[in-house]
């Protein structure tokens, strides 16, 4: 869902994902790369190539309208999941 969340806010290169989640979680990109290749095979990215004046081209990811429609769904599953449980850590079992 991060990956989702972050690519639908703009385009990223890989490692750039890497480092933007690690800001605040820890990850590898062992984990990231696989999930990057399983979004663009179900057709929520794409990708292209751009020069970088720092080596290589990079390739880059961007979201499809199908990915924005998942994204959506998600982002509101994972907000009604996170809201209950912050209300059982709150609140407990209620009667």
């Amino acid at each position: 869902m991060l990956v989702l969340s972050l690519v639908a806010q703009r385009d990223f290169y890989g490692y750039e994902l890497v480092e933007t989640i690690s800001q605040k979680i820890e990850i590898s990109e062992g984990t990231v790369y696989p999930i990057l290749r399983r979004l663009t095979l179900e057709k929520y990215f794409d990708s292209y190539l751009k020069e970088s004046s720092e080596g290589p081209s990079r390739k880059y990811y961007r979201m499809t309208s199908l990915g924005r429609k998942e994204t959506e769904k998600l982002l509101k599953e994972w907000k009604k999941f996170s809201t209950d449980v912050e209300f059982i850590i709150n609140h407990g079992e209620q009667k």
